[in-house]
């Protein structure tokens, strides 16, 4: 399976969006940064992406790998 879009877990108002790169809606939103990384985290297991999770600030703070032959793979 090709490679999708990266996904990425931003801010977005008081809630926090997950996103795919490449397309031009989010995802989904979530209450809380929590559960949008659960979220963004199984599209980037289904799309064997990479999964960025932004703070509020809008830096990138964590960031996980979900290909198949990654040499560094997440622990958890």
């Amino acid at each position: 399976m090709p490679r999708k879009g990266d996904v990425h877990v931003n801010p977005q108002g008081d809630k926090w969006a997950v996103k795919v790169e490449g397309n031009k809606q989010v995802s989904s939103t979530h209450p809380t940064q929590a559960k949008a990384i659960d979220a963004g985290r199984a599209a980037a297991k289904r799309n064997q992406a990479e999964l960025l999770v932004h703070g509020r600030d809008g830096k990138i703070r964590e960031r996980n790998t979900y290909a198949p032959k990654d040499p560094h793979p997440p622990k958890g």
